[in-house]
């Protein structure tokens, strides 16, 4: 009997040995990803030094119109402290024509005054407007960086706060949005003691799968994953006052949509409301104009030093991710589902929320959903959602991926693996959270005698 142990441990022990080295070939072939693996709409983009612009992303959207919300005091602060440059060319002027709306009415008494000379005189925000000339995009996609480096080395040395906005550019290839990140973001390191504003392309029309909303999605993506400042034009002309939605009805810069145009409309409603006051608004309704000048006053209170953005602060550390089945194998279907909540009731600010899905996964096209919000999965294998949490403080979203298999030459490789994968929730304004989890393929258990028992 004693030779049947011995036959018998000397098999066991091969088998273990057999199977470890299995598993590490796996492991040394297809290591896990980072805990957090990066956006793809970044993958091509190298890594970037963190500027000192800002501790949090600061993030200007269609809930930052209230005026009445901006202490005056910040106001004023803003006036003192800042001296800005915005280069733009005509879709850029839309918050500018708004800024003379509000200038220009008495009841004001000259808080919102402004110079578009660049001029410094008391009371006053000194804006240097079209100044440098051009836009992003035009006449190239490098030019209006190194005009900046020139006006800000010689004329422009006193300007602290430096804007540049689109025309029609942001409508093409990740690869030249890349590029306009990393010029950003060289000129923040090169320049510390100026802030720099990001801004999203002006809506075309080709509503949430189109390419311009896929590339807005990256740079906003980038801006809150890097604590920048982003004046998101798109979202503010996303939204009516009483944020009613129209991206997903095929909005353009005119405030047309497929019903009519949600600008006329609201007004139609709301005769005599200030935001609705005429004005000259390239391309646009004078109330697309006025929303995003509100916007640039919430957006220059907040870089003066104004901290409270949102008067309800969120609580989303009870968010949580989960996957069924969470033992799976090959070709076996998984689905993911993310609860986002918030603990402190129902909340207003917009919240973000993307998903990359692990390359071991293949995302199953069109089963992400959500209870409510809007979901976005034209960028796979990233996913997006954003949305409120009102009056419900919770949302539930899901999707499906199958698991695909590990090839070696013309060879299937059916190994044990461990994969994760990662979702990002934020609120501009405040930290983001992550939420991962796990789940095991083909790693089911097995049991098996050792040693062979000899009778009694």
């Amino acid at each position: 009997m004693k030779a049947y142990k011995f036959f018998g441990i000397v098999i066991a022990l091969t088998l273990l040995m057999t199977l470890s080295r299995a598993v590490s070939s796996s492991a040394s072939t297809y290591q896990d990803p980072e805990p957090f693996p990066p956006s793809p709409h970044r993958v091509s983009t190298p890594a970037r030094a963190k500027s000192s612009q800002a501790q949090q992303p600061i993030i200007i959207d269609h809930t930052c119109t209230d005026l009445s919300q901006i202490p005056e005091y910040w106001i004023e602060q803003a006036k003192a402290q800042l001296r800005l440059s915005y280069g733009h060319t005509s879709h850029g002027s839309q918050p500018v024509s708004g800024m003379n709306v509000l200038m220009n009415d008495p009841s004001h008494g000259g808080l919102y005054d402004f110079n578009t000379n660049g001029a410094i005189v008391p009371d006053t925000l000194s804006l240097a407007d079209r100044t440098p000339s051009g836009d992003l995009g035009n006449p190239d996609r490098t030019t209006w960086a190194a005009r900046t480096r020139d006006y800000l080395d010689g004329s422009g040395s006193d300007r602290n706060v430096v804007v540049w906005s689109w025309c029609g550019q942001a409508d093409t290839s990740e690869e030249n949005i890349d590029l306009y990140l990393s010029l950003m973001n060289q000129l923040e390191v090169d320049y510390p003691d100026v802030t720099f504003v990001y801004m999203t392309g002006h809506l075309n029309g080709t509503g949430i799968d189109g390419n311009l909303n896929v590339r807005n999605n990256q740079i906003r993506d980038y801006c809150i994953a890097n604590n920048k400042i982003l004046f998101d034009f798109a979202d503010i002309e996303s939204y009516d006052p009483d944020g009613n939605y129209y991206l997903d009805q095929g909005a353009n810069d005119g405030c047309y949509y497929d019903g009519g145009n949600w600008a006329n409309e609201w007004c139609a409603a709301h005769p005599g409301d200030p935001l609705c006051e005429s004005c000259s608004c390239a391309h646009s309704e004078p109330l697309n104009c006025n929303l995003k000048a509100r916007a640039f006053w919430w957006m220059l209170a907040r870089i003066a030093g104004w901290e409270t953005q949102a008067p309800d602060q969120p609580d989303l550390t009870p968010s949580y991710k989960s996957a069924a089945p969470q033992n799976t194998d090959y070709g076996e279907r998984v689905t993911y589902t993310v609860v986002i909540r918030n603990d402190t009731g129902p909340l207003t600010s917009t919240v973000l929320f993307s998903d990359t899905i692990n390359d071991r996964l293949s995302y199953v096209p069109g089963s992400l959903t959500a209870t409510s919000g809007v979901v976005n999965d034209t960028a796979e294998p990233i996913l997006h959602w954003s949305g409120v949490l009102s009056p419900t403080p919770a949302v539930t979203i899901t999707y499906a991926t199958t698991v695909t298999y590990i090839t070696s030459g013309t060879a299937t490789l059916i190994l044990p693996q461990v994969i994760t994968n990662t979702a990002a929730i934020a609120v501009p304004g405040y930290q983001p959270i992550t939420r991962t989890e796990t789940i095991w393929v083909h790693c089911q258990s097995t049991y098996m005698p050792l040693v062979m028992r000899s009778s009694p």
